[in-house]
């Protein structure tokens, strides 16, 4: 898949539906007590790990941002959809948002204490995905938290219409932990846990504990 048709298939689908998305998704960690733990002990993790800035990568209209600023955190929101960007800016206007790409992170090297991804790598192919996670590794400090959330299951999907059934045309792509455990591993990640939510349902999520080594 063109590396480039890929990320402005995303960037446009998601750029048609950011208000819509925003829309659905507000409110939506209080009905989920699962994740709502998992951010808990991410941000213990980037405190315990001495503090500082924590990138949420892949923001969408940054509610997870937000959430991590209410637990204390000094999160800020990277998001490739400049409407997405523009959205969270309206809707958190005490917080920093920046438009980018996670395949090239415009951040210095070791220059965030910890780093998410929540859902936001499941448009990403196979073959991209040790680049992010080498970018990730980067700009992570040595021993800074990296928490993952991503769809569990084999293969992908091509998404034609979306929120408020606006049209997309994005590729959706699940993972088993395991797969994703190898390619951090591979870029130089120790995995420390990983829990699967709802597994009974049709397309179970996962959320992955990982630490940057030195």
């Amino acid at each position: 898949m063109n590396a480039d048709r890929w990320l402005e298939d995303a960037r446009a689908s998601y750029d048609t539906v950011a208000v819509s998305y925003a829309d659905q998704v507000r409110g939506s960690l209080a009905g989920a007590p699962y994740l709502r733990a998992a951010l808990a002990l991410f941000a213990d993790l980037a405190r315990a790990a001495g503090g500082g800035p924590v990138a949420d990568v892949g923001c969408g209209p940054g509610h997870v941002t937000a959430h991590l600023r209410e637990l204390g955190v000094d999160a800020f929101g990277i998001d490739l959809s400049s409407a997405m960007i523009d959205v969270a800016r309206r809707d958190h206007p005490q917080l920093r948002f920046e438009i980018g790409s996670m395949t090239d992170l415009d951040l210095a090297d070791a220059s965030v204490t910890g780093l998410l991804a929540f859902w936001s790598l499941i448009h990403v192919p196979d073959e991209a995905v040790p680049t992010v996670f080498g970018h990730f590794r980067r700009v992570l400090r040595p021993g800074g938290p990296l928490l993952l959330g991503f769809h569990v299951g084999d293969g992908s999907q091509l998404k034609t219409q979306g929120y408020g059934g606006h049209p997309m045309n994005v590729h959706v792509h699940r993972r088993r932990p395991d797969q994703v455990t190898a390619w951090l591993r591979d870029a130089g990640f120790t995995v420390e846990a990983h829990m699967v939510i709802t597994p009974e349902e049709s397309v179970p999520g996962a959320v992955l504990f990982a630490r940057r080594h030195d």
